[in-house]
């Protein structure tokens, strides 16, 4: 059978190009990974390396070799890493899911005061709904439920969805159009300013525009940036519109830098909410998070499902 140290050894000599430098990452003797290398050549039945004077070289079937494992067990490293038990009484470390803006407009700031570590994954929500579940993440912010039996929703603040427009926009003939309720005109209006988006989620954008005029926009935005907090403060205080939930600009909003042009006539809101599994060693840590949460974001909603 064969042995997943192998392929940890032989991952560390293709990368140190020695066995000295493998030995001296894995914390074991030169003939140790000697060894290793020896029974895992055994084992598939082929020279990894040509071993020369000063260098371990990577045959070509090593090359492949290498390419096919290295995901596999850098995984398997960082998951030792994460759950390893040290005889130490260690500081505790809460893993959290969530989007890149939710941790800019609410954690961020409070990271260096936190009594405990934090890992912060960005990621689609089925993905890290899937991590909370296998017990790779501690929480997550989420608009999303899933179905697993283990996990708790706990709703605790509400998005909209809207039209929102730098200060300088000039919105007076599209709020007469809204008075007329003419929708085509209003598209025509829409399509004629300066759009903001971004280059990883279109979705807000398609969403919003499927349910007031049920089409996928008919244009692209005029500039393309990397995320939805930089569309804020791309607009405030100047031209431009984009569509975004509007927690992320309630700031921008109450001093005037950015207005609201549009809520829509069918109106997105999102329940956000705090997604733990049921038996946790963490509750501590996690409703220190989720105070940040309630304070940056609202109070906790009450009354839902």
């Amino acid at each position: 059978m064969v042995n997943l140290e192998w392929f940890r050894t032989f991952k560390a000599i293709y990368e140190t190009g020695t066995l000295t430098g493998a030995a001296e990452v894995l914390y074991i003797s030169q003939p140790g990974v000697s060894l290793h290398l020896n029974s895992l050549e055994a084992y598939v039945g082929y020279k990894l390396f040509d071993r020369t004077s000063r260098k371990m070289v990577s045959t070509e079937r090593g090359k492949v070799l290498y390419n096919y494992i290295l995901d596999a067990i850098t995984k398997l490293e960082t998951a030792e890493h994460h759950f390893h038990k040290s005889t130490e009484k260690d500081t505790p470390t809460i893993s959290i899911g969530m989007c890149f803006e939710t941790f800019q407009f609410t954690l961020e700031s409070y990271l260096p005061s936190l009594p405990f570590n934090v890992i912060i994954k960005f990621g689609d929500y089925p993905e890290m709904l899937s991590d909370l579940d296998n017990g790779i993440l501690d929480l997550i912010i989420t608009p999303q439920k899933g179905d697993a039996n283990n996990i708790n929703y706990q709703p605790f603040s509400k998005e909209k969805i809207v039209l929102v427009g730098g200060s300088q926009t000039d919105t007076g003939n599209f709020e007469e159009l809204l008075q007329k309720g003419d929708m085509n005109e209003i598209h025509a209006w829409l399509k004629h300013q300066t759009w903001y988006g971004t280059t990883a989620d279109m979705e807000h954008l398609r969403r919003f525009w499927h349910l007031n005029f049920n089409k996928r926009p008919d244009f692209k935005p005029n500039y393309i940036v990397p995320n939805l907090s930089s569309i804020v403060r791309c607009i405030s205080g100047q031209n431009g519109v984009a569509i975004i939930p509007d927690f992320l600009c309630r700031k921008e909003i109450d001093s005037g830098q950015i207005k609201v042009i549009w809520e829509g006539n069918d109106v997105i809101e999102n329940t956000l909410y705090f997604s733990t599994r049921k038996k946790t060693i963490y509750a501590q840590e996690i409703k220190m998070i989720e105070e940040i949460f309630i304070k940056e974001m609202g109070g906790l909603i009450k009354g839902i499902v």
